[in-house]
């Protein structure tokens, strides 16, 4: 390993759990000698992208950082950075794929890619704004964003949009008790008839709910085969577009993604 992916290296130590790390721990967690590591921080102390603080001295990420992070997000707006990972997963799953961003109160589609692998696809040129309740998008955001949103959205009157459309708010609430247990959403026919869709959450560089990533296909191709590769494929695909924002996902979601074997087929 460079000298270069070492001081790297270095910087990937911190997380949002542990904000200042002293010498002696960066030496303990990168298995480098205390020498070697000081010397290291003082050159990217000297390039801002760390700073000391504190009567114990410990080092935290400095100006530098913040002015790159800016800088991506100006040259990489969200939209476009997502957009070759939603082609790459239509391309895999040979399905629409999609995603949306909350916007006030609304949960807003953002892009969407097809794939040519079917004559018959899912389409969603029209899908503007997504219903909370009856989409699998809706329902990730629920489960995983702010609790206010979520009782505010149950507290209003619930469309019936297709005869499959759960609208009990203590139904759903249900539903939602079971997105965070097994860390993805699920619709069938719920926004419209014949469509199956599976959806995960996304997350902001706070750890926070911003929106969702789903596959809507035919529900006629969604068998246990496809659902299970959409499932995995689909998790994975979201941990890059928040990796690509800037985003982290909360250890929790994290290990449940890592960990949790397919359940049993929920219905909305």
């Amino acid at each position: 390993m460079g000298t270069v992916s070492k001081a790297l290296g270095l910087l990937d130590q911190f997380s949002r759990q542990r904000a200042l790390i002293g010498l002696s721990d960066f030496a303990r967690a990168s298995g480098m000698n205390k020498a070697t590591c000081h010397r290291m921080l003082t050159e990217l102390a000297a390039h801002g992208f760390v700073e000391q603080v504190g009567a114990a001295r410990e080092y935290r990420l400095g100006p530098q950082a913040l002015r790159l992070a800016a800088l991506r997000e100006a040259a990489v707006p969200m939209r476009e950075a997502a957009q070759p990972v939603l082609r790459a997963l239509a391309q895999e799953l040979g399905e629409t794929v999609h995603l949306s961003v909350i916007v006030g109160e609304n949960l807003k589609m953002l892009a969407y890619a097809y794939s040519a692998t079917h004559a018959m696809t899912v389409m969603m040129e029209d899908a503007d704004t997504l219903p909370w309740h009856a989409t699998s998008s809706g329902l990730a955001v629920l489960a995983f964003g702010p609790q206010a949103l979520a009782r505010r959205v149950l507290a209003q009157p619930l469309l019936r949009l297709t005869a499959q459309t759960e609208t009990d708010p203590d139904a759903i609430r249900a539903r939602l008790a079971v997105v965070q247990a097994q860390g993805f959403a699920e619709s069938a026919s719920g926004f419209e008839e014949g469509v199956h869709s599976l959806a995960a959450p996304l997350f902001d560089a706070g750890a926070t709910c911003c929106g969702a990533l789903a596959l809507a296909a035919p529900a006629a191709r969604m068998g246990p085969e496809l659902r299970s590769r959409v499932q995995s494929s689909l998790i994975t695909a979201a941990q890059q577009i928040t990796t690509l924002w800037g985003g982290q996902v909360p250890p929790a979601i994290a290990d449940i993604w890592q960990g949790t074997p397919l359940p049993t087929q929920e219905r909305a």
